[in-house]
């Protein structure tokens, strides 16, 4: 067994859990919009919304937020 047969099956492997990394967080994703905690269609258009008068996707202030994280 050389060193490029063990590239390979690092590779294969590698390969299969970024797979399923990417699933889990698009899973992830879609299961935190549904039960209401993030509206990431709001994320998407703040490249098509970029004005200085555009209002915030998010009204709490970075300090609520990290308050309520730690809760």
């Amino acid at each position: 067994m050389g060193i490029t047969e063990l590239q390979g099956y690092a590779s294969f492997f590698m390969t299969i859990f970024l797979v399923i990394m990417l699933y889990w967080y698009i899973i992830y994703l879609y299961r935190s919009e549904k039960k209401g905690e993030r509206d990431y269609e709001k994320y998407g258009n703040i490249a098509l919304d970029d004005e200085i008068t555009s209002t915030p996707v998010e009204d709490k202030p970075a300090s609520q937020r990290h308050k309520e994280e730690n809760k």
